[in-house]
């Protein structure tokens, strides 16, 4: 069974990666941003002829939020057609479509953990293109799995915590918002979990929330991320008022997890028990 992963240069795609060796029963063809360029509808039809997959996991997304707002036509281009362009290849080719979507297409006014069929509203240019990925591959083709998910880190590429053990090295101390509320997700169980979607065969299609459990703050990430790497560093607690930025962030953002849980009959992590001390 082929499994074609874009953007797999990016975290989600180098744990993907990661866990390719424990499943020989795939055959992965892992393409980089500069190997499927997914803003172009040809390339993405010249690679599906080439390896015909039976499964793509577009994890390819521009995904920088605050610098969203000043390219919103970039942003627009990869999130939006680029869900179109591999929907509609995807249609042709019959391919099954699994797409990363976000937490951010809510605004985090709720005060408990967003459901798939609460109504999305996003507050900035980044969750308005993911949102608007979301409606154009569901438009195209039904086959499609969309896996929402929130605050993603991980031994690779480039997150939140590799930058807090940076910044450590970097400081003398350093002040984290703790009035926005989420949920972290380590990358290699998001992979995990697209992995087990795939193994299922199901034809459960539609769209799930996948985070790992509990909430917290971006302080109280930050928190943890220190001790359980041993770095005793003084990290001091701010509100987002303290701290503005380009792109307004969702309050509160934590994603329930009962439908996929039950569908798919996964175990999901707490978040403290997934964070691991970073490789040395």
């Amino acid at each position: 069974m082929v499994v074609l992963v874009t953007g797999a240069g990016g975290q989600l795609g180098q744990a993907l990666r990661y866990l390719a060796p424990q499943h020989p029963e795939f055959s992965f063809v892992f393409c980089t941003s500069s190997e499927l360029d997914i803003t172009d509808k040809t390339q993405c039809e010249r690679v599906f002829d080439r390896y015909q997959p039976e499964y793509c996991i577009n994890t390819a997304a521009y995904t920088a939020v605050d610098k969203a707002e000043i390219e919103p036509e970039k942003a627009k281009a990869i999130n939006v057609t680029g869900a179109q362009n591999l929907a509609e290849v995807c249609q042709r080719h019959h391919t099954v479509l699994l797409h990363l979507s976000t937490d951010f297409i809510f605004d985090g006014s709720k005060t408990a953990p967003y459901t798939e069929t609460d109504v999305p509203h996003p507050s900035g240019v980044y969750g308005q293109t993911k949102l608007d990925g979301e409606k154009a591959l569901q438009s195209i083709w039904e086959k499609h799995f969309i896996i929402r998910t929130s605050w993603v880190y991980s031994q690779f590429g480039h997150n939140f915590m590799k930058t807090m053990l940076r910044l450590a090295s970097e400081r003398d101390s350093l002040s984290v918002v703790n009035d926005q509320i989420g949920t972290p997700t380590h990358a290699v169980d998001l992979a995990a979990a697209l992995l087990t979607i795939i193994s299922s065969k199901k034809d459960a299609f539609g769209i799930y929330n996948f985070s790992n459990e509990g909430q917290c703050s971006w302080y109280d990430f930050a928190q943890e991320i220190f001790r359980i790497n041993n770095v005793a560093f003084p990290v001091h607690p701010i509100p987002t008022a303290a701290y503005p930025t380009p792109a307004k962030r969702p309050a509160y953002s934590v994603l329930d997890k009962s439908k996929i849980k039950n569908t798919f009959g996964l175990v999901i992590k707490k978040w403290e028990e997934a964070l691991q001390p970073f490789p040395s």
